[in-house]
């Protein structure tokens, strides 16, 4: 199975803030989410740990019992560009209340970001080097951010890369994909740790 961990609560994520390249801490709130995805993952053995190169992730990943999660740079969230630190809102608000990330990125004329297809193309990346581990018969584990995993849930059942958008995911929550029948499956889907038990492998 691929077990995926949104990183805890920070104070832009609280506040709806476009987080993507701004190395924005935990908040006390995050920390105990961290610590509550760790009772989760406890005693269980993963082949590959993977995290996120921003701190938001690397230190739930430390908190949950992973200090040592190699870092992957194709986990890093989805670059916003001019929408950095931005609510969906503000954003929406000088496009006519039709913007989208998943479908419209950052538009042209602005600072760049990327678009879905490039955040989906990481997503490739990551999925290349946990489907490896799982051939093996071993179990991988991602810290990141919710876009980007978002984007790996979309990738794993082979949708296209804006139906990402249909994968809601809160803070400090795990999800599991894995296979069925030789089918790609979604597990487990943005679960709060206290109510959630790891499927078998």
């Amino acid at each position: 199975m691929l077990v995926l961990v949104r990183h805890g609560q920070t104070e832009w994520a609280k506040n709806g803030w476009h987080t993507g390249s701004s190395d924005i801490p935990l908040t006390a709130v995050g920390e105990d989410e961290a610590r509550a995805v760790g009772d989760v993952l406890s005693g269980h053995r993963f082949g590959l740990a993977l995290t996120s190169p921003l701190q938001r992730a690397r230190r739930t990943a430390a908190l949950a019992g992973f200090p040592h999660a190699g870092v992957d740079p194709n986990l890093a969230e989805w670059d916003y560009g001019a929408y950095e630190g931005l609510t969906s809102e503000q954003i929406a608000a000088e496009h006519g209340g039709l913007w989208n990330l998943w479908r419209d990125g950052v538009p042209a004329g602005r600072t760049p970001g990327e678009n879905a297809i490039a955040v989906r193309r990481r997503a490739d990346a990551v999925l290349v080097r946990a489907v490896e581990v799982m051939r093996r018969g071993e179990d991988a584990l991602l810290f990141a951010h919710g876009h980007l995993l978002r984007a790996i849930g979309a990738a794993w059942l082979e949708l296209e890369p804006e139906d990402g958008a249909a994968f809601s995911l809160a803070t400090g929550t795990v999800s599991v994909l894995g296979f069925e029948h030789g089918r790609a499956v979604v597990k487990r889907w943005n679960c709060t740790p206290g109510i959630l038990a790891l499927p078998e492998s």
